[in-house]
């Protein structure tokens, strides 16, 4: 088991991981749509939110060795259920065909006033063959 850290993703500001990485699989924590390496926190719309978590979520899934065609299982909470089905059409566009299990949870609030939160759970790419 390892842990993983890019700066490609926005820091953790409590004691927790990026992603953790065991058994072929990483788990990616809670990712907010926080550009990295931006002090002031910019809300946007729900879609601008949904591609920066989505962005978030993938540099941690490159350092981890994966991506995001590699999801498994994706977590998502929102701030306001009215807001799902633009979030939905959002992360459609961004998945594409690949469809990963799936819970949405509606939540109060999430930090800073953003709308969106997504954990998830991916393979990693299969190791090469060994010639």
């Amino acid at each position: 088991m390892h842990t993983i850290t890019t700066p490609s993703a926005p820091i953790p500001a409590g004691h927790y991981s990026q992603a953790v990485v065991h058994n072929g699989c990483v788990y990616v924590a809670g990712q907010l749509p926080i550009v990295p390496g931006q002090s002031e926190h910019v809300v946007g719309t729900i879609e601008e939110q949904t591609v920066q978590v989505f962005a978030n979520v993938r540099a941690v899934l490159e350092a981890a060795g994966s991506d995001l065609s590699r999801l498994l299982q994706v977590t998502v909470y929102v701030s306001d259920m009215a807001l799902w089905g633009r979030f939905n059409a959002a992360y459609a566009a961004l998945m594409g065909d690949h469809r990963p299990a799936r819970a949405v949870v509606p939540v109060n609030a999430l930090h800073y006033g953003y709308h969106v939160e997504v954990q998830a759970i991916a393979a990693l790419h299969e190791p090469a063959p060994r010639p």
